[in-house]
């Protein structure tokens, strides 16, 4: 059996009284990416910088690529490539001029590190605006040449933290793309997200963190499934009703009822049964509840990370957070 490229056992970080990470185990296979879920100060950024050699836990083990994060640092720098949340490129210098100095950082020749900046800019579409100041770039740009930048030593292990963080749609779609041509080559991916259609869409497997705990683990069909057959949403007219209507249809699910007070919007994970439907609005109308609309759809992994948390997955879970918010280093070569 081929052991798992990525392999953490109980690690565990305190920041003073705050625990950013309780007893964390993770498994990454190779060519695959696993998308590491969790609210603002979960711990995700946390534990992508012990795996990384930037932080050392507290108590645990971890290896890379059978290199442990510890004893085996400065090795392991060369074997990895690291996306910070926020784009860690110099705005003075060009496209150009901060790929090559990536590759200089990886001890590469001259020759070398200019053949492969001209073969990321390439694969990033940054040819034209090689010889521009990053600088004049725009921010989706910049993102490209930040993981770009985590590309020159070849990494045979690439972590992303949030890399989408800020982009536009189409933007976000395009760096997806650009995800999945890196594993059909042959790398194995750690995403960490606040948007949980990225991690739909991207992850072979996930993790879900909360309040530095994995809670949950599995494809995304199996999580959803956790659910039932489907999601009740039931939406109301006036705001000041939602928690009376959420009591009424409580027993309707087969866990508590989650409520969005900004789009009076009741959610209830329920069976695939139309009759559910009936059933609401009948209770509703006889409450004198006005219902503005109805449905019955499959869960979504915006149902799961709420049925798990009771927040969605850009709140802050509150007490236990670690802190998240600090930009990692970016591209695992510069030591």
């Amino acid at each position: 059996m081929t052991p798992p490229v990525i392999e953490a056992k109980g690690i565990t970080k305190a920041f003073g009284a705050t625990l950013a990470l309780d007893h964390v185990d993770l498994e990454v296979e190779a060519g695959t990416v696993l998308g590491l879920l969790g609210p603002n100060g979960a711990g995700k950024t946390t534990f992508v910088r012990i795996l990384t050699t930037l932080l050392r836990a507290d108590a645990g083990s971890a290896s890379v690529v059978g290199l442990d994060v510890t004893r085996d640092a400065v090795a392991l720098r060369s074997a990895i490539g690291l996306a910070g949340q926020y784009a860690a490129v110099d705005e003075l210098l060009t496209g150009r001029e901060n790929l090559e100095l990536v590759g200089l950082l990886y001890h590469l020749g001259k020759a070398e590190r200019r053949r492969r900046a001209v073969e990321t800019l390439e694969r990033l579409a940054l040819t034209e605006a090689a010889d521009r100041q990053v600088k004049t770039y725009s921010g989706g740009m910049r993102r490209r040449l930040d993981v770009g930048a985590s590309l020159v030593g070849r990494p045979k292990v690439l972590f992303l933290d949030e890399p989408t963080t800020g982009l536009d749609p189409a933007t976000r779609i395009d760096l997806w793309r650009f995800i999945e041509t890196l594993v059909e080559e042959g790398a194995t991916v750690l995403l960490t997200t606040q948007y949980l259609e990225e991690a739909d869409h991207l992850a072979n497997r996930i993790v879900v963190i909360d309040h530095g705990r994995v809670i949950a683990e599995g494809t995304s069909n199996e999580l959803k499934a956790q659910l039932g057959g489907a999601v009740l949403e039931v939406t109301v007219t006036e705001g000041d009703q939602l928690h009376k209507a959420a009591d009424l249809l409580a027993d309707l699910g087969h866990s508590p009822p989650g409520e969005d007070l900004t789009r009076n919007l009741v959610t209830i994970p329920s069976d695939a049964d139309p009759k559910v439907i009936v059933e609401a609005a009948r209770r509703l109308g006889d409450r004198g509840i006005g219902l503005e609309d109805i449905a019955l759809r499959r869960p979504s992994l915006d149902d799961v990370f709420l049925s798990l948390t009771g927040h969605g997955a850009e709140d802050g879970p509150g007490q236990g957070a670690g802190p998240d918010d600090e930009p990692a280093s970016s591209h695992g070569a510069r030591r």
